[in-house]
């Protein structure tokens, strides 16, 4: 039989690959720093070439080490995955998962039968509250957060890039005074989402009405609650087009034709440690491949 490295170094390579430092991946196997560095290094010894770029407080694979860690990741989870299915006993995997209600209604939802198909053994503990990354390994496992970007310190992965959309009422293009031009804005409410205010500058500054305010704005922290109001005619949200597109409103339009890139974006997050735990390393792989728009 051929000879191969131990499994603990082959352990050790994939938690440093996934995690991206030394510190993460000891913490998660519950080595020491320079214990882990010690199995990374037998690695490199046995096959005779190293396998990460070393930065200051940093590893990435290099060009080896990613084509190592395609080949081996997935055999290495089907052996745990193999291992916890003799002890686990089919227990229930669970998830406690932040994540914001407009999101889980339009994308989310529409999907979960066949994420419970594949995997019927995993299930989702439900959270909408606010602040979610703040309760990550408190009460939350991983989150799908809108934001322009994501502590360097957390695994995240961007699900979507999105534009700006101006949203509103049918009737608003249909009465004796049609909106359409966005100098008029002047004389419109402006809805905007808490977390998302920047949109609405972003959007501002494309149609080169920077000096103008609005009648008034009116601000919200539901999107699904957001679009009603623009349906009821209670003024113009500013949204991502998928709010628009899900929603598939007939009362709702969208205003004026400008293509303008949003800042922000859906993100799936959790802590490093957290993705080397079954139910959120199935549910992050289902998400990317379900769920994610390039």
């Amino acid at each position: 039989m051929r000879r191969l490295p131990p499994l603990t170094a082959i352990e050790a390579f994939v938690a440093v690959a996934r995690l991206g430092s030394i510190k993460a991946a000891a913490a998660e196997l519950a080595l020491s720093a320079p214990a882990l560095s010690r199995r990374i290094q037998t690695l490199e010894r046995f096959l005779g070439r190293p396998l990460f770029d070393r930065r200051h407080q940093a590893m990435a694979p290099n060009a080896d080490g990613d084509r190592l860690l395609a080949a081996i990741a997935p055999a290495l989870d089907s052996l745990s995955d193999a291992v916890e299915s003799m002890t686990s006993g089919g227990e229930v995997l669970r998830l406690r998962l932040g994540v914001l209600p407009l999101f889980a209604s339009q994308r989310l939802f529409p999907k979960l039968a066949q994420l419970r198909a594949a995997r019927p053994e995993l299930h989702l503990d439900v959270d909408t509250g606010s602040n979610a990354i703040s309760r990550l390994g408190e009460g939350l496992d991983a989150v799908i957060v809108l934001a322009r970007e994501v502590d360097p310190t957390l695994y995240a992965e961007r699900l979507d890039r999105n534009k700006v959309y101006a949203i509103g009422a049918k009737s608003l293009v249909e009465g004796p005074d049609p909106l359409l031009r966005p100098e008029q804005l002047a004389d419109h409410t402006v809805l905007l989402h808490r977390d998302m205010a920047d949109n609405f500058t972003a959007w501002r500054h494309s149609a080169s009405i920077a000096e103008i305010e609005p009648k008034a704005v009116d601000h919200f922290d539901s999107g699904a609650l957001m679009l009603e109001a623009a349906a009821q005619g209670l003024g113009v949200a500013f949204m991502l087009e998928s709010h628009f597109n899900d929603a598939n409103d007939p009362r709702l339009v969208r205003l004026f034709e400008l293509e303008v890139e949003s800042p922000y974006s859906y993100w799936f997050v959790c802590r490093p440690r957290a993705l080397q735990t079954k139910p959120v390393r199935i549910f992050r792989d289902w998400l990317i491949a379900t769920l994610r728009t390039d």
